[in-house]
């Protein structure tokens, strides 16, 4: 069985502002770096052998407060990154929805079913991910380990993992910085943890 601890990265300067960021590399806020910091803390005890993150700093950088507890390095894996919004990256929801109506209006209702302009489909989303993800689950037989992604992409993959439809990817809830656990046995692969956050009531 391989676990693999999921992490959404920490609050950043779009989040605030509600702008789509895919791509774009954003940086975290200062509350982001003290969420970063209080995750670390929550993983701090647990015995991993390797840390991965998503190559964009929002993602990058929460790695990197998480590793500091562990002395290991941060694996960039450009894999894990968000899906790309295309022309909608730096734009916020009435923006986009003034621009490309018809597209957005399946956006949070058929997911599956459209393509963002300039950007991905979510199913190109999560193939990308689940490959990424596929080999760090041979690497890593009998281990622990950490990946530090975003919001769009662990939810794909909490989708493959319970094999429900990518038009339901929207019903799974990703808060900065939650904690996700997925186990990966040869015969199964269980959920055992979704958006945990309570390490930001300390």
């Amino acid at each position: 069985m391989t676990k693999i601890i999921l992490v959404r990265h920490g609050q950043t300067f779009w989040n605030l502002e509600l702008k789509y960021q895919g791509h774009t590399d954003i940086e975290l806020t200062d509350l982001g770096i003290s969420q970063a910091k209080k995750v670390s803390q929550r993983l701090k005890d647990i015995q991993v052998s390797a840390i991965y993150a998503s190559d964009l700093s929002r993602a990058y950088k929460t790695a990197e407060y998480i590793a500091e507890n562990h002395k290991l390095p941060v694996i960039a894996v450009p894999e894990f990154r968000e899906i790309s919004f295309g022309e909608w990256e730096g734009l916020n929801y009435n923006k986009i929805n003034e621009g490309w109506p018809d597209v957005m209006g399946k956006l949070f209702t058929h997911p599956d079913e459209i393509r963002i302009p300039g950007g991905e489909t979510f199913r190109e989303l999560k193939e990308r991910a689940q490959r990424a993800i596929d080999e760090l689950v041979a690497k890593h037989n009998n281990e622990t380990i950490i990946v530090v992604s975003h919001g769009g992409t662990i939810r794909t993959l909490i989708c493959a993992a319970l094999d429900i439809h990518l038009n339901r990817v929207w019903n799974i809830k990703q808060d900065n910085t939650a904690v996700n656990i997925i186990e990966y046995y040869p015969e199964r692969t269980m959920v055992s943890l979704i958006n945990d956050n309570h390490h930001l009531n300390f």
